[in-house]
């Protein structure tokens, strides 16, 4: 199955190391972060899910869940997760899903055959409480993931989300962003009564708002 942005993601059932869940009931009202692992016991991985753990407040912080998902089973999560607190010094902190049937890295297309036939590639889809992908991401299964930029999207998406506006490249926290071009200048002075810097008719800078 190939998902695309503004898709309802695939609803699924499964065994977590916090028990069993529903997904569409676990995202409920939240933003959410799903991300695949190619397998327990592997170096990469461990150093992501030690990094998850440290930020867990910055993504509680935005009202963002996240969970994880390996094709191992669930016996073997919690000697992992051992491994994760000796080694990177977090104590894994989010659910981990136990995926040995590949039921839900089928749903989600996180295993590329080209790649590896049984183990997932690194997935992130980041889910909006109205269960819709606003974010996918792919790596191969050497390179692993920077989770600061992952948050970065996210401060983006929510922004985006309740403002007409659109982030430039390399945008942090508290930037300039664009107004987007659907908005007219009529409509925009009535969402940004203070003006912008107009670069051309079409890239309308102004500082981020504010909520």
């Amino acid at each position: 199955m190939t998902l695309q942005l503004g898709d309802v993601v695939p609803d699924f059932t499964a065994e977590t190391t916090k028990g069993a869940i529903s997904f569409h009931d676990w995202i409920e009202g939240s933003w959410a972060v799903l991300f695949s692992h190619p397998k327990n016991f592997t170096p990469v991985c461990t150093t992501e899910l030690g990094d998850v753990a440290r930020l867990k407040p910055e993504f509680d912080r935005r009202s963002v869940k996240v969970i994880g998902l390996s094709v191992d089973e669930l016996a073997a999560h919690g000697d992992w997760e051992n491994d994760i607190e000796e080694t990177q010094g977090q104590r894994v902190n989010f659910p981990l899903i136990a995926d040995s049937d590949r039921k839900v890295a089928s749903l989600y297309g996180m295993i590329h055959p080209n790649a590896s036939d049984t183990m997932t590639v690194r997935s992130v889809f980041v889910i909006g409480p109205d269960k819709k992908l606003k974010l996918s991401l792919t790596y191969p299964a050497s390179t692993g993931r920077n989770f600061d930029e992952i948050l970065r999207t996210i401060d983006s998406l929510q922004l985006t989300a309740k403002h007409s506006v659109a982030t430039p490249s390399n945008w942090q926290q508290g930037g300039d962003v664009i107004i987007v071009p659907s908005l007219s200048n009529e409509a925009a002075r009535e969402k940004f009564p203070a003006g912008w810097k107009e670069l051309k008719p079409y890239l309308r800078v102004v500082p981020q708002p504010k909520g």
